[in-house]
């Protein structure tokens, strides 16, 4: 997974686009951030910040990026950009549909000066259907594309927020994805591509276990379905300390393991019934069973063949041994720690630039290359076309 020779033009903010922009960059891509000349990405400034003064959402998907300011309102800097994307392989935006157009920086004009171009659209609702123009963010999306229903137990719940922005970052990964599979086809001699990614149909996608009810005349609801909370053999259990332990033993012999290690072989054979009055009976003689040790006590005496887990606070997360292991965890000297990328592959780069770009930093670098004198960069600066 090497792309040092890849460019990236990324006019996009806050988490969904960056979040896809540091997994490139993570591995050797040039990201620039396409950034106005007033404020530039919202996220520079927004609390908590870090060590480094800078957003801590932004000092954690901005890493190893350039950043080049230009009003793309103007024509001087409308014109620079045409001149960086002659040399570009990606234009990636986040604008809501209708912006780009307005801007002139659409696929359609953009492909006049680099048909080669792969541009990506990630937009909450997508560039089509009645929501498309409609403003929004990940709670939004989570809540039209089903998921927000079923993260209750039961009907008689509200919807829970979910701990993690599940549409912005599940929207941006599959841009991502859709980047590179717009650069192998390019590759392929298929030519450059436009790709409109919607982050609720993303999150959408995600509903395979229960499209199918849903397609064919059902509603599933929450807490009433196989992997929302029906079985006692896959649910969440309170431990004696008011932590949490995760049992997810669908399959018969996980369920056997489990039962013979707390030693309740009696509830064996009730794996796979649609007894109600069973599937209850199992239910409370589990969470009793939980009841009765504190999480850690069960983690230590649970094997790995038991389907069990923690509930763990993020903190705990990041520093729990297996993530540890797999080093997602970037701690280097000279930078506040992140998440890193969540992939282990035998020619990733071994180091990285986890620098962050101030806003406008490389605007003289990078139009210099692409031709800009310093006299003619000092006229657009005066003009406020660049920063």
């Amino acid at each position: 997974m090497r792309l040092d020779s890849i460019r990236i033009l990324d006019l996009t903010r806050l988490l969904p686009g960056p979040y896809a922009t540091q997994l490139f960059a993570d591995v050797g891509a040039d990201v620039i951030k396409v950034e106005d000349t007033d404020a530039g990405d919202y996220a520079r400034h927004m609390p908590p910040t870090t060590d480094r003064d800078t957003g801590a959402l932004f000092d954690s998907v901005n890493r190893g990026k350039r950043s080049v300011a230009l009003d793309l309102k103007s024509e001087g800097g409308r014109e620079a950009f045409y001149d960086l994307v002659a040399d570009a392989d990606v234009v990636f935006e986040q604008f809501r549909p209708g912006v780009a157009e307005r801007l002139e920086i659409e696929y359609e004009t953009l492909r006049e000066y680099n048909d080669e171009l792969v541009y990506c659209s990630l937009s909450g609702y997508g560039g089509t259907g009645p929501y498309a123009r409609r403003a929004g963010h990940d709670l939004n999306y989570v809540g039209v594309a089903g998921l927000l229903e079923m993260t209750r137990a039961d009907e008689s719940m509200a919807p829970q927020i979910p701990g993690y922005q599940i549409a912005d970052l599940g929207g941006g990964l599959f841009a991502a994805f859709s980047i590179v599979g717009g650069l192998l086809s390019r590759e392929l001699g298929e030519g450059g591509e436009y790709v409109d990614v919607s982050m609720t149909d993303v999150v959408a996608s995600f509903s395979q276990t229960v499209a199918h009810e849903a397609l064919t005349g059902d509603d599933p609801r929450p807490g009433e379905t196989a992997l929302t909370g029906q079985y006692p053999w896959y649910d969440v259990y309170e431990a004696s300390d008011g932590r949490y332990v995760t049992l997810a033993a669908l399959e018969p012999k996980f369920w056997e393991a489990f039962c013979e290690e707390v030693r309740r072989e009696e509830l064996i054979d009730a794996h796979g019934t649609d007894d109600a009055a069973e599937l209850e009976a199992v239910r409370e003689e589990v969470e009793s069973l939980f009841a009765g040790r504190t999480r850690d006590a069960w983690l230590e005496a649970l094997s790995d063949e038991t389907m069990t887990g923690p509930v763990c606070t993020p903190a705990e997360a990041l520093e729990h041994p297996q993530l540890e292991a797999r080093g997602i965890v970037e701690r280097p000297d000279d930078a506040p720690p992140r998440v890193g990328f969540p992939a282990v592959g035998s020619a990733t780069p071994e180091s990285l630039d986890e620098s962050v770009p101030d806003h406008g930093e490389h605007t003289d670098e990078l139009l210099a290359s692409v031709g800009y004198g310093e006299d003619e960069r000092a006229a657009l600066r005066d003009r406020g076309a660049i920063r």
